[in-house]
């Protein structure tokens, strides 16, 4: 379980093809502090160490994980948001992330705010987000600004945008969404539910 703020920016370092799985090598801050069989989300996926030293670790991803994220288009030198799991008794300040990621959407459009940076992010799945709820974009909490079927909207401040792959992401550009997880649970329960005649 994740809270979506990210605590570093890691480097992919290198992109290893393992049959169907793809094994990553990330050069961070993060890594001496890191063991293996650790979770850590990397751009809202939640991925385990499986080797480390002082300055990198590598994570193994597997085909359901690749179909459903962004991550078979990462390439060797791609900055990435990590955070490692909640530990117990800390302070919650985003919302709970679980880094299973439920689809990708694209970037249609980034204002340049006065003081913020506004992403608009359209997306094809039935997921549904409100205006002022919780979603993980590349693993980082926002507040939905907007929220129309299929398409939302995230306001970014500067701390934010200096300290995740904001800074770098573009238009056309795809991204991680991970939607509200108590959200999830209504929209299925709704959609099963059959009400009791009386």
């Amino acid at each position: 379980m994740f809270s979506g703020i990210i605590e570093s920016l890691g480097q992919l370092k290198h992109v290893e093809k393992e049959q169907s799985n793809i094994r990553l090598t990330i050069e961070s801050p993060l890594s001496n502090q890191l063991k293996i069989d650790q979770s850590v989300a990397h751009n809202g996926i939640c991925l385990t160490v499986v080797a480390c030293t002082t300055t990198t670790f590598e994570v193994v991803a597997i085909d359901e994980t690749i179909r459903k994220t962004t991550i078979s288009r990462w390439q060797a030198g791609d900055r990435i948001n990590l955070e490692r799991c909640i530990a117990l008794g800390a302070r919650v300040d985003g919302h709970m992330v679980q880094g299973h990621v439920d689809t990708t959407g694209i970037v249609t459009d980034i204002a340049i705010l006065d003081g913020s940076w506004k992403f608009v992010i359209r997306y094809t799945s039935e997921d549904l987000t409100v205006p002022k709820g919780s979603i993980s974009i590349n693993g980082v909490s926002l507040t939905v600004v907007d929220s129309a079927p299929g398409l939302l909207s995230v306001c970014i401040i500067p701390f934010t945008y200096e300290h995740t792959t904001f800074q770098y992401i573009k238009v056309d550009d795809r991204v991680n969404l991970e939607f509200d997880v108590l959200g999830k649970y209504i929209a299925a329960y709704m959609k099963h539910y059959k009400p009791v005649s009386t």
